[in-house]
């Protein structure tokens, strides 16, 4: 492959990147509200009942792919658009950001409860968190594209009720208009857009996807239109930066993206304050200046973390049992009778799911028949299937690989033991020539 269509194939080939960039459309747009009505963690709060609601239809044995979770998290969502709502008042004693902070430390809260009781809920914790964009469908972003254009057409036919609550409150409730009415449509539409958003990029990622071209755009401009344009500018650079360096650098999609937004937005911060500055010399002084102070604190922490790995206070020479740690992590056990010690002594170790997930995947996606291309990464789905210790989350997303690629469906059940699915097991383990299980 020549170097162009190397650097090209991620954008032209990855669905990862066409989901990005639909979300950089929506976000950008909401992210200026969210500035502009100075409720910046809404976002987390609709996120996090989103998630409560999935979570409380995974205790019920609903798996978070289908539509029955997107129910569950609608209707939270939904509840949580209602408080926020009516929890708005003219002249406020309590900041609505406090109301917006507590619902979601109430909901964070309710879902760690929740999870505690639901099967593989640390599995289910983390795809909240962080999503699974890296195994985003086409049919999910064209879902989210449909769903993202209707909303975005809702808040274009009423854009001047929005637009005044979000920047003049005060002279919204004194025209008489029906305030808390328009704030749950919003808030209503944010928590549709949420829901969508969540269950695929995880609660940061949105977030950072929300606030963060907004918060560029408000520096730059005052002007609407010029605001949602340079979010959408920079949103969609920002993400093609982020997919290229994950694809090239084999990182994961979501952090790379995040990472990248960090930096753009500080290169922004930091010539908006150079060039609004009176001094433009002095400003980059003090630019300069932070710029060290920046790299001598990363300095430290290396120096510190080498430092005290080289002294008793970081590693253990002489651990109880006479097992011993050295800094590369390795172990080592000792015999009592002064004979030469059995050195890296190893047992094992188990084959993490997310790994054989991500393999299979890239296998699959390689191109070819299913069993010439990715013929080891089926059979290592098979086995994860067939694994009485992996969580229901992970043999979910096996399944589907596997019917995905062989076109039809083996009735298998991820809450059901691997006995229960005795059937659906060998019927696979035959489709897939292997020997039964």
């Amino acid at each position: 492959m020549d170097s162009l269509g190397y650097i090209l194939m991620p954008m032209l080939e990855c669905l990862v990147m066409l989901e990005c960039l639909v979300l950089v459309g929506i976000h950008s747009y909401l992210g200026i509200h969210v500035i502009r009505r100075k409720v910046i963690f809404v976002d987390l709060a609709l996120a996090q009942l989103a998630a409560l609601g999935t979570t409380v239809g995974f205790l019920f044995g609903i798996m978070p792919e289908t539509p029955a979770a997107f129910v569950f998290s609608i209707v939270f969502a939904t509840a949580g658009a209602a408080v926020f709502a009516t929890t708005r008042m003219r002249s406020e004693r309590v900041p609505h950001e406090a109301v917006i902070g507590l619902v979601y430390a109430i909901a964070a809260a309710m879902a760690i409860l929740v999870i505690d009781k639901a099967p593989s809920g640390a599995e289910h914790l983390k795809n909240v968190l962080v999503g699974r964009i890296e195994w985003v469908r086409g049919h999910e972003v064209l879902i989210a594209a449909i769903v993202y254009a209707a909303v975005g057409l809702v808040h274009w036919i009423f854009r001047r009720q929005f637009y005044l609550i979000s920047e003049k409150p005060a002279e919204a409730f004194a025209s008489g208009m029906r305030v808390r009415a328009w704030d749950f449509l919003f808030y209503v539409t944010f928590g549709v857009v949420i829901s969508i958003s969540v269950k695929v990029a995880g609660v940061l990622l949105v977030f950072v996807f929300l606030v963060v071209p907004a918060i560029a755009a408000v520096l730059i401009t005052q002007n609407h239109t010029r605001q949602l344009l340079i979010g959408w500018a920079m949103g969609t650079v920002v993400t093609v930066v982020g997919m290229l360096v994950s694809y090239h650098a084999s990182l994961p999609s979501g952090p790379a993206v995040v990472a990248i937004y960090g930096i753009a937005l500080v290169l922004v911060a930091v010539v908006v304050f150079v060039k609004r500055s009176k001094s433009p010399g002095r400003s980059l002084v003090l630019v300069a200046s932070g710029a060290v102070v920046v790299a001598a604190f990363i300095g430290l922490i290396v120096a510190l973390g080498f430092g005290l790995n080289a002294t008793s206070l970081g590693r253990s020479k002489h651990c109880h049992g006479g097992e011993s740690v050295d800094p590369s992590g390795e172990q080592h056990v000792h015999h009592h009778d002064g004979e030469l010690s059995e050195a890296d002594t190893e047992e094992p170790e188990a084959v993490d799911p997310d790994e054989i997930l991500d393999a299979a995947r890239d296998a699959l996606e390689s191109g070819g028949d299913a069993h010439e291309s990715g013929g080891d990464a089926l059979e290592s789905l098979a086995a994860l299937l067939a694994d009485e210790d992996a969580g229901a989350f992970y043999k979910q997303q096996a399944i589907d690989l596997i019917e995905e690629h062989a076109d039809r469906s083996f009735d298998y059940d991820p809450e059901a033991s691997p006995a229960d699915n005795a059937d659906a097991l060998a019927a696979i383990a035959a489709f897939l020539d292997l020997p039964p299980p």
